[in-house]
């Protein structure tokens, strides 16, 4: 396995990790900064008002995409094995 076989698969790894790590990051942002919005424009500052709906917020998209995070994972680790003879023999 040579250093770009390396590089690559390190690439690979870090768009599936952005890829599936994406929906519950992107929900997680949304909550917060509309709950932020709320509490600016209310003066209301109770910590877990921010904290309780980001949970219940990412529990749902994990809800909704978790089956697609899953597929994702599972295919990107049947790839490695795929190119795991190839890469063996190239040593």
């Amino acid at each position: 396995m040579s250093d770009a076989d390396v590089t690559e698969i390190a690439a690979q790894t870090m768009l599936v990790a952005a890829k599936v790590a994406a929906p519950i990051l992107v929900t997680a942002l949304l909550v917060g900064f509309l709950i932020s919005l709320f509490q600016a424009a209310t003066q209301i500052q109770e910590q877990t008002l921010s904290f309780v709906p980001k949970i219940i917020a990412v529990a749902i998209a994990l809800l909704v995409t978790g089956n697609w995070v899953l597929a994702e994972l599972v295919s990107f680790t049947q790839g490695l094995f795929d190119q795991l003879p190839a890469l063996l023999d190239r040593t």
